[in-house]
């Protein structure tokens, strides 16, 4: 009884994660980090989860969510590949730098770090709507259509790009969380991206750099190949489901949730951080 429920609880998580994380451009580690670092309290296979291989495992299941991702944004063809390739020349190796320094992570600061956070990540989705973009267009002008035939025009320098991106590539790999959150936010409100396309561009880069971040995890010995195996279909199958969503339905009540539900487990892991 207890393997099916394991079972049942990392499919779901997964699934959850890989959806909610390709609507927003997340990759979906934001959620399956702390899931396994409660489910470790409860199942004894997955005991052995710290927070370091927590944020490898998540690291390297963001590769396969972003991968899912991609294949279906680029059907739609919503992917800017010419940015998406210059942002993850900056995250990449940061990613890699951040998955070396994760081996130093403490359980107690960890759960406190993780979970300030996230509040500030909840902050960011809340106001992103309400702020005033950038006119920033920069060296590097491009344009795009969308399907209803509106044409948006946005840019960046390609300096300023490499320089924002390879700190949110050390964050990436230091929390396991791909680093969407951050990447979006920033293509939106200073490059001015459109938000399909910023969010496609996005999880097309967090695969890049996801795949160089898990690899230093997985030759550190940081990634549960248990957990991996049991998350792995369900995050297969939310990438494509979030795709899906993100270009047919009105997502915002799902992000409204999504945000609470950022702050209600930030909140719990502050506490469980100062009272280790």
């Amino acid at each position: 009884m207890d393997d099916i429920v394991i079972w049942g609880s990392l499919l779901l998580i997964g699934y959850v994660a890989g959806t909610i994380g390709s609507i927003v451009g997340l990759g979906g580690g934001i959620i399956i980090v702390p899931a396994l670092l409660y489910l470790a309290h409860f199942f004894p296979p997955f005991r052995m989860i710290s927070p370091p291989i927590a944020v490898g495992t998540s690291l390297f299941l963001i590769v396969i969510t972003s991968l899912a991702s991609t294949l279906s944004f680029h059907k739609q063809k919503r992917i800017d590949f010419t940015s998406g390739w210059l942002f993850f020349l900056g995250c990449g190796p940061g990613a890699m730098i951040g998955a070396y320094l994760s081996r130093y992570l403490q359980s107690n600061l960890f759960l406190m770090g993780f979970g300030i956070f996230m509040l500030v990540i909840s902050f960011v989705l809340m106001i992103k709507d309400r702020i005033r973009w950038m006119r920033y267009t920069g060296s590097q002008v491009r344009t795009h259509t969308d399907p209803d035939g509106h044409k948006w025009t946005y840019g960046y320098n390609r300096w300023l790009v490499l320089g924002m991106s390879f700190p949110i590539g050390i964050l990436s790999g230091l929390l396991g969380i791909g680093g969407g959150a951050l990447m979006v936010p920033i293509m939106l409100i200073v490059f001015r991206f459109p938000p399909h396309v910023a969010t496609a561009t996005s999880m097309f880069a967090i695969f890049l750099s996801s795949i160089l971040g898990s690899g230093i995890q997985a030759f550190q010995a940081h990634i549960h190949w248990m957990a991996v195996l049991l998350l792995a279909p369900g995050a297969w199958l939310g990438g494509k489901t979030g795709a899906w969503i993100s270009s047919r339905l009105e997502s915002k009540y799902l992000l409204r949730a999504f945000e609470t539900l950022l702050v209600v487990i930030a909140i719990k892991m502050i506490y469980d951080g100062l009272t280790l």
